[in-house]
């Protein structure tokens, strides 16, 4: 199944998704893959925003807030979700059900990966009509897309799912 396709079907069909990554065994690049392709579309999702910011008449120009963005979601951020992946293996681990280091870190780079193009248009929003109600409930919409792929992700891999 080809990555857009999967990304439609995590909406629906989350652990039928999760099952099939995760059958597909320890594969270190393609994790690595989701977490970066992942990354870069955040950042890309970040310049409405930083574009706005920066004719607001802030001091810094928008110049100088993408190479920030930049350096925040394509070198420090997937050294956090590396480490938020290994939280995520250890809680389940004290839950006493079945993980892996690899199986936590594809749930949590794909959950990111599958949520990127809701997080684009909340992006998108947040640039063209700015901070506000809108922005804010699109903005929980992403956070709960993004937390419920995740949360079945964790039960398949939870279910003994290869990893």
């Amino acid at each position: 199944m080809s990555i857009t396709l999967s990304i439609l079907s995590s909406y629906r069909r989350p652990r039928t998704v999760f099952r099939a990554l995760l059958a597909q065994g320890r594969r270190e690049d393609r994790a690595l893959m989701y977490l970066m392709v992942s990354c870069l579309l955040l950042f890309v999702a970040q310049w409405p925003r930083l574009m706005r910011e920066a004719e607001a008449g802030g001091e810094v120009p928008f110049q100088g807030l993408v190479a920030g963005a930049l350096f925040g979601w394509l070198f420090v951020a997937p050294l956090l979700f590396f480490a938020l992946a290994a939280l995520l293996h250890l809680g389940v681990r004290a839950l006493r059900r079945p993980s892996t280091w690899h199986g936590a870190r594809t749930v949590l780079f794909w959950s990111l990966l599958a949520t990127s193009p809701a997080m684009l248009f909340h992006g998108l929003l947040l640039g063209y009509a700015g901070p506000g109600p809108g922005a804010t409930v699109v903005g929980f919409v992403v956070l709960g897309a993004f937390l419920y792929i995740l949360a079945q992700g964790l039960r398949e891999l939870a279910a003994g799912g290869a990893g």
